[in-house]
């Protein structure tokens, strides 16, 4: 529940800030355009009036958006579609708008005596009201547009992306992490394949709704498999890389009802830890995503390959570990040096179970 909270309070914020600064504009547009709105001569005095109600109508918005878009991400989303969805939201910023108008029109005309209409109904004709309906969209769509960038590429990253960061391949330090399904080929003859495609997108839902409380980004899911990553400074923060998997692993316990009851069983999953300097880069022209190139990616992949052979959940590698502030919270068993496919050097690794 806090951390529901503190997401409600971030999304409010930038909502609030986005919209505000977004009907300043639109305000500040149509003032030195026009200089007049319906039949009103408006003065120097009450131009900064007017961008006291633009902060007002942008803070009603933005309360507004964060609550309804919220409630859609969080609770509605994954059960309509998004064609539905789209025609909820529309309905319901339509009848926020002229409530909200209403307000501010009663206002305005008192404060600053300007000759608003707002009698019932009055946002049938007004041709300010459908332009800021239509100016409300634009803009809607562009604040979902950097949405939908952060969650694809990752907090931040979308405008290190705008400004060409990565155009040239840099050098990061990043942990990642390989989590796969156990026993995939099995659970897929036994549910089929589109029950089983409906498995791993509910595993995978249910990973998108925890990975933010411990600061993680979704690399690529490859079939069954998910690619996390973290800066290094994060991910081994609070033992954030390891929080996170036992976290998940209880959040599919708490559903275990659920699972049983669609799929008839409880999904597990194995996942390997490693950490390192790699390269990340901008690759391709269509379809154009940020990419990780490295032996760190190779390493990790091989770290997870082990834990059906040394019959462990979850491993990492003595590079990581050893990085790691405190781990008393769980039983450090060393596994020892072995030889991973492809690599000359053998590498340490540790398995990481709950007291």
């Amino acid at each position: 529940m806090r951390y529901y909270f503190i997401q409600f309070i971030k999304l409010l914020f930038s909502t609030t800030l986005f919209w505000s600064a977004a009907f300043c504009l639109y305000i500040t547009i149509r003032y030195f355009a026009i200089g007049a709105e319906e039949g009103l001569e408006i003065t120097d005095f009450s131009f900064i009036n007017l961008l006291k109600y633009g902060l007002y109508l942008g803070v009603l918005i933005g309360l507004l958006y964060a609550i309804i878009e919220f409630v859609f991400d969080k609770f509605i989303i994954k059960n309509l579609s998004l064609a539905v969805i789209l025609l909820i939201k529309f309905v319901v910023y339509l009848v926020g708008m002229i409530i909200f108008l209403s307000i501010i029109y009663s206002q305005a005309e008192v404060e600053i005596d300007l000759n608003l209409s707002n009698d019932l109904g009055w946002w049938q004709q007004n041709k300010v009201f459908w332009l800021l309906i239509g100016y409300f969209i634009i803009c809607s769509q562009v604040f979902t547009f950097i949405k939908i960038a952060n969650e694809k590429f990752g907090q931040g990253v979308f405008f290190n992306f705008l400004i060409g960061k990565y155009r040239k391949p840099r050098e990061e330090r990043r942990v990642f992490m390989f989590l796969d399904l156990k026993d995939s080929t099995k659970i897929a003859e036994q549910l089929g394949h589109y029950k089983y495609s409906k498995l791993i997108q509910s595993c995978f839902y249910d990973l998108n709704r925890i990975i933010g409380r411990f600061d993680a980004e979704i690399y690529q899911y490859v079939g069954d498999e998910a690619v996390l990553s973290w800066t290094y400074k994060k991910g081994v923060k609070h033992n954030n890389c390891v929080k996170l998997y036992y976290k998940f692993l209880e959040q599919l316990k708490r559903k275990e009802k659920w699972y049983l009851k669609h799929f008839g069983l409880i999904p597990q999953f194995k996942a390997g830890l490693h950490g390192g300097k790699l390269i990340v880069t901008e690759v391709g022209t269509i379809k154009k995503e940020i990419a990780y190139h490295g032996d760190v990616i190779n390493t990790t992949a091989r770290i997870q390959g082990e834990c059906n052979k040394y019959e462990e959940s979850l491993l990492i590698s003595e590079t990581l570990y050893k990085t790691m502030y405190n781990l008393h919270a769980y039983n450090i068993n060393s596994i020892g040096e072995i030889n991973l496919k492809g690599k000359e050097s053998l590498v340490k690794i540790y398995a990481i179970n709950p007291v």
